[in-house]
């Protein structure tokens, strides 16, 4: 019953003990696509240190400067769809392949732009290769890992906050010297993440059933994976509010931002990984991700307030909202691929397309609306989201009942 705690069944705690122990014995395979997702998931954060310097170098509005986001993210949404009509067809080794070399072109690309119009449209085609490695990526880890399916998401979850830290790292380290360099800083770690998947991953089996390109929004029709999706898509938004827009209001150089990011990139990767096991187990799915995201509201409540008033308390808050965002983007991705009774790449892939939108839509919103009304109205926009968020997740919390764990 919701609000009881009971002592976990024999084998719960013997499944438990079982992924605990098999977390670090991962054959060779699972090493080598998790590099990989790190590698990838770094461009996400890769261009927020440089972000200020793009609108100063290509005399662009921060506005405009947000589109590398949109166009990322919303490329990165709709390919979401094909993903597992592709990979299906040609296997997910080649899937993951051909979305590294694409990533590797389009960042290449993206170093020698010489207008903001075309870095978002070489942006939007790095999208496409993101989406292509990202949604088979967490296929392949969940099908080659041991220890089941819990463990596989920790791992893919621990290389997704690995690579968001060392995004923005790697971004103010190579931005700090020139702004462009980051770009080809990311082609050379995907062309190397391409050679050590070549050699490293084996032939991956295709499935008995080729997907089709409606059935990940077919699978939308399971009101648990539909209530997920809806709430993700208001999380997301919240998510890369803070991601886009801070830049702009902290007046740091490259260097500045990237440490604050990195922080921040820190505290998504620890909490997700060693924090949202344990109160998801103690708590369940659904109130564990309603504390949450509650707790986010708050402290982007707290971002609106300090914006443009005390850049310490921006910067304390941003790295507590990576804490937060850790725990749900371990929660949000164990819901995706469990709640429903789809397979786990086609449920991905209709989670995913959902999702995606509130990133691509937040940071254009976020900077068109620190342009007319201030610095402050974003965040408080983003903390609607977040309530809205909270909202779907108790609607249709009976249809997210039965992924709930044992608790403790």
């Amino acid at each position: 019953m919701d609000g009881q705690l009971t002592a976990p069944a024999p084998e719960a705690t013997s499944t438990l003990e079982a992924e605990k122990a098999s977390l670090l014995k991962q054959p060779k395979a699972v090493w080598a696509t998790a590099l990989a997702a790190v590698f990838a998931f770094m461009g996400i954060g890769l261009v927020d240190p440089i972000l200020p310097a793009i609108a100063k170098n290509l005399d662009a509005t921060p506005s405009q400067v947000s589109l590398l986001f949109t166009s990322y993210f919303l490329v990165t949404a709709v390919a979401m769809l094909v993903t597992g009509y592709v990979s299906s067809r040609i296997g997910g080794k080649r899937t993951l392949l051909a979305g590294l070399a694409i990533i590797v072109v389009f960042a290449s690309l993206s170093g020698f732009s010489g207008s903001v119009s075309e870095l978002v449209g070489f942006r939007a085609g790095w999208g496409l290769g993101n989406a292509l490695f990202v949604a088979t990526a967490l296929a392949v880890i969940v099908g080659v890992a041991s220890g089941g399916a819990g463990t596989a998401i920790i791992l893919y979850e621990a290389a997704l906050g690995l690579g968001i830290s060392l995004g923005p790292l790697l971004g103010a380290l190579l931005g700090g010297w020139q702004w462009r360099a980051p770009f080809f800083g990311t082609a050379v770690l995907m062309a190397s993440a391409f050679i050590a998947l070549i050699a490293l991953l084996p032939r991956t089996p295709l499935p008995a059933r080729k997907v089709r390109l409606r059935d990940p929004l077919l699978a939308l029709g399971h009101k648990g994976l539909r209530t997920t999706a809806a709430s993700g898509l208001f999380y997301n938004y919240g998510f890369f509010t803070i991601l886009a827009f801070t830049p702009f209001i902290l007046g740091m150089d490259a260097y500045g931002i990237g440490a604050v990011f990195f922080g921040w990139g820190v505290a998504v990767a620890v909490f997700s990984v060693f924090v949202a096991p344990v109160l998801q187990r103690r708590f369940g799915a659904v109130r564990a991700l309603a504390g949450t995201l509650a707790l986010l509201l708050l402290d982007l409540v707290g971002l609106g307030l300090a914006a443009g008033h005390s850049v310490p308390v921006v910067v304390v808050l941003v790295v507590a909202s990576g804490a937060l965002l850790g725990i749900n983007n371990t929660i949000y991705t164990e819901l995706a691929m469990g709640v429903s009774d789809s397979p786990r790449p086609v449920a991905s892939a209709g989670y995913n397309f959902v999702r995606w939108m509130g990133g691509a839509l937040a940071p254009f919103a976020a900077a068109q609306l620190g342009e007319h009304f201030g610095p402050q109205v974003p965040f408080f926009a983003a903390a609607v989201a977040m309530a809205l968020a909270i909202a779907v997740v108790l609607g249709g919390r009976r249809y997210l009942s039965s992924h709930e764990p044992h608790l403790v």
